[in-house]
């Protein structure tokens, strides 16, 4: 399930009381620009969703959040295993008697999240633990993690394993290049970047581990 940025970034731009120029000029965009993420016509870069997260004060994981899921009403899905893979997942959910404490997700069911430049994300599971997100990243050729190589900074720690491509990782002034069956960890205090710098996809399980205080940001 895809789901669409710009209507949730509306819907806390609106919540929050700030009008679309306040927010772009907060944000360094164009207000025309904004209002095309918000219509769904245009996709922010990595950069600038974590600036958008900065100024409304939410957390990225509230992105993938479903609707349908009842996290914040203590209770979350669960799926029954064991009935076969060729039965329709959807069919099989029921409430864990571990009330946020069990998150298993299907493939069919997981949440996602498309950025600009190509960048998708894919959460793996889903916790009540706001620091903490773990996904599955897919970079197409050629995509970069920010505009006009700009870095991010926020808290926590960031812990990547890759699957398939080349993944160029640049943590402040040092260059990293890693390859499937590769992995890196790093703190995010120190301003990085992610390119695909490979012909073929970047595929990679990725994990951060942020503090409750911490948003992230841009870094100038």
């Amino acid at each position: 399930m895809l789901h669409n940025i710009g209507t949730r970034l509306k819907e806390r731009r609106t919540a929050a009381g700030m009008s679309l120029r306040e927010m772009a000029r907060e944000a360094d965009v164009s207000p025309s620009f904004l209002s095309q993420i918000e219509n769904g016509k245009s996709q922010p870069s990595v950069a600038t969703l974590f600036s958008f997260a900065r100024i409304l004060g939410f957390k990225i994981d509230e992105l993938f959040e479903d609707e349908n899921a009842a996290l914040a009403g203590g209770d979350v899905p669960h799926m029954q295993v064991g009935d076969g893979d060729e039965k329709d997942p959807a069919r099989f959910w029921s409430n864990s008697a571990y009330t946020n404490r069990i998150s298993l997700i299907h493939p069919s069911h997981r949440a996602q999240v498309g950025v600009a430049h190509g960048v998708h994300w894919e959460r793996l599971a889903a916790t009540p633990e706001t620091s903490c997100n773990f996904m599955k990243l897919v970079y197409e050729p050629g995509s970069t993690s920010t505009d006009s190589g700009e870095t991010v900074v926020h808290d926590g720690y960031e812990y990547g394993y890759i699957l398939s491509g080349t993944f160029e990782v640049t943590i402040g002034s040092e260059v990293f290049v890693l390859s499937a069956g590769e992995s890196i960890g790093f703190d995010c205090s120190i301003p990085h970047v992610f390119r695909n710098i490979g012909e073929v996809p970047v595929e990679g399980i990725w994990f951060i581990h942020g503090t409750h205080n911490g948003t992230p940001h841009r870094s100038r």
